[in-house]
C-alpha cells in the first residue's frame, strides 16, 4: 500500500470509528440502564425476603421455587421473544416487555400466598427473557463483527454495575421506608425498582431507532457508511448471499432445527451452560465464602463483594477492546477461563485467609466477566441474519439452564466436600466451558471475521 493509500485508509478507518463511537453514545447508555433495573428486579427478591418472610410467614422453599419458576420461564420464552422482536423491532418489543414487567414487578408488593408469589415470579421471567438477548440481536444490527466484542463487554457490565448498586439502594429502601404510609419497606423497595422499568420503556420507544436507516440522528452520509460496513462484514462471514433480505424468511422451526443440528452451534451452547452454571454458583455462594474467609459485619462484607465486581467491570471492557483490536476470539476467551479457574485455584491455596482469597475471587470474577461478552461476539459471529434471532435465544436459554442448576449443585458440593471441594469443581466447569468452546471453533464451517467460527484470522480490511 503506497503511502496516499494509506492516509486514504486511516482517515477511512478514523470516520467509522467516530461513527461507531456516535452510534454507542446514542444507544448504550440507555439500553444499560434498562438492563440494570431488568437486573435489580430479578435478584431484589433475595433482599424482599428480609421482611417480606416475616410480614407473610414465607418460608425459604418459597423463595427457591419463585427463583426455579422465574428460570423456568425464562428458558422457554427466550426464544420466540427473540423471535418476534427479529418481526416487530426493537422499539415495540422493549415497549411492551418493559412496561409489562414494571407492572409485574411492582405487582409483587402485594401478594398475599405463595402462588401468587410463583405466578408473579413466573410472568416476570417470561417478560425479562427476551431483553438480554433482543438487545444482543439490536446490537448485532448496528456493529460488524469486529465491533461486537467491546460493545457487548460495555453492554453487560450493567450486570456489574447493577451488582454494585443492589445492597447500598435495596438496604436503604427497606430501612428507611419501613411503615411508611400503609406500606412496608419490602412492598416500596417492589413498587420503586418495578415502575422505572416501564417508564424506561416508553423513553426506549421514542428514543431509540430499529435500524441505522431509521436513526435520523446520523446523517445520511453515515447511514450509508455504517449500511455498507454491516454488508461487507457479513458477506465476509457467510458469503455475498447473506445479506441478501429480499427472499422469505424460512420457517421458524426449520431455523431452529438447522441450529440443533449444527454440532458447533450445540457445543457452544453446551459451553455457555457450563459458563453460566459456574458463574451463577459462584454469585450465589460469594457471600457465604467471605463469611468463611473472615468478612465481619455485613457492611464490611458488602465493601469486599465490590472489590470483584470492579475489576469486573473494568476487566471486561479491557479484555473485550483487545479482542477487538487483535481480531481474535478463541484465544481471549480460553485464556479467560484459565484466569477464573487460577482465581478459584488461589482461594483454595489460601486457605480461608481472607486477603488472598478475596484477591483470587477478583481474579476469578474477572475472568468470568469478559469471557461471556466473547462467548456472545463468537456466536454472533457464527450466525448469519437469518439465523440470529432464534441462535443467539437459543444458546442463551441453554446457557441459563446452568443458572437454574448451577447454585443447587454447588450447595451439595459445599455441604459434602466443603469449600475447598464447592471450588474446584468450579474450576473444572470452567476449564471444561473454555475447552468444548475451542472444539466448537475447530469443527465450525470456515467462515471469515475476527476468529469466529474457523481457523484463522480475518484478513479483510489489514491490506
Amino acid at each position: 500500500m503506497n503511502q496516499g493509500a494509506r492516509i486514504l485508509h486511516l482517515r477511512g478507518a478514523a470516520g467509522m470509528a467516530a461513527i461507531y463511537r456516535k452510534i454507542s453514545w446514542r444507544l448504550l447508555p440507555l439500553l444499560m440502564v434498562c438492563y440494570i433495573l431488568a437486573y435489580l428486579d430479578r435478584v431484589n427478591v433475595g433482599y424482599v425476603k428480609l421482611q417480606m418472610g416475616a410480614s407473610l410467614d414465607f418460608s425459604e422453599q418459597v423463595y427457591v421455587s419463585g427463583a426455579v419458576a422465574f428460570f423456568i420461564a425464562y428458558c422457554l420464552c427466550g426464544l420466540p421473544a427473540n423471535l418476534l422482536l427479529e418481526k416487530i423491532g426493537a422499539r415495540k418489543m422493549l415497549l411492551r416487555l418493559m412496561l409489562c414487567w414494571g407492572a409485574i414487578a411492582a405487582a409483587g408488593a402485594f401478594v398475599r400466598e405463595p402462588v401468587e408469589f410463583y405466578v408473579l415470579r413466573f410472568l416476570l421471567g417470561v417478560l425479562e427473557a427476551g431483553f438480554f438477548p433482543g438487545v444482543i440481536l439490536y446490537l448485532t444490527y448496528w456493529y460488524p463483527s469486529a465491533r461486537r466484542a467491546r460493545v457487548f463487554a460495555i453492554f453487560a457490565s450493567a450486570t456489574l454495575m447493577a451488582g454494585l448498586v443492589a445492597g447500598p439502594l435495596c438496604g436503604f429502601t427497606l430501612q428507611s421506608l419501613r411503615d411508611y404510609g400503609a406500606l412496608d419497606g419490602w412492598q416500596w423497595m417492589l413498587i420503586t425498582q418495578g415502575l422505572p422499568a416501564a417508564l424506561l420503556g416508553v423513553i426506549a420507544y421514542f428514543y431509540l431507532d430499529d435500524k441505522p436507516e431509521d436513526a435520523r440522528w446520523l446523517s445520511s452520509f453515515e447511514q450509508q457508511m455504517v449500511e455498507q460496513d454491516l454488508e461487507r462484514d457479513e458477506a465476509a462471514l457467510h458469503g455475498p448471499g447473506a445479506v441478501g433480505e429480499d427472499d422469505d424468511p424460512p420457517p421458524a422451526l426449520a431455523v431452529v432445527w438447522s441450529l440443533l443440528r449444527e454440532p458447533s452451534i450445540s457445543l457452544l451452547a453446551l459451553s455457555n451452560l457450563l459458563l453460566l452454571g459456574a458463574s451463577y454458583a459462584l454469585v450465589f455462594w460469594s457471600p457465604t465464602l467471605m463469611q468463611r474467609w473472615g468478612a465481619g459485619s455485613h457492611m464490611q462484607l458488602g465493601w469486599l463483594t465490590a472489590i470483584p465486581n470492579l475489576a469486573g467491570i473494568v476487566g471486561m471492557i479491557l479484555i473485550g477492546y483487545d479482542s477487538d483490536r487483535r481480531r481474535e476470539r478463541r484465544g481471549h476467551f480460553f485464556a479467560c477461563m484459565v484466569l477464573a479457574a487460577g482465581g478459584l485455584g488461589l482461594a483454595i491455596a489460601a486457605d480461608n485467609g481472607l486477603a488472598w482469597s478475596l484477591a483470587g475471587l477478583t481474579l476469578a470474577t474477572l475472568g468470568i466477566a469478559a469471557a461471556a461478552p466473547l462467548l456472545v461476539a463468537i456466536l454472533t459471529g457464527m450466525l448469519d441474519r437469518r439465523r440470529s434471532a432464534a441462535g443467539i435465544a437459543l444458546v442463551g436459554s441453554i446457557g441459563l439452564l446452568g443458572g437454574a442448576c448451577g447454585p443447587a449443585l454447588s450447595e451439595r458440593m459445599l455441604h459434602w466436600s466443603g469449600s475447598a471441594g464447592m471450588l474446584a469443581a468450579l474450576i473444572v466447569l470452567y476449564l471444561a466451558a473454555g475447552a468444548i468452546l475451542l472444539w466448537a471453533l475447530r469443527i465450525a464451517p470456515r467462515r471469515g471475521g475476527p476468529d469466529a467460527g474457523h481457523g484463522q484470522t480475518d484478513k479483510i480490511a489489514r491490506s
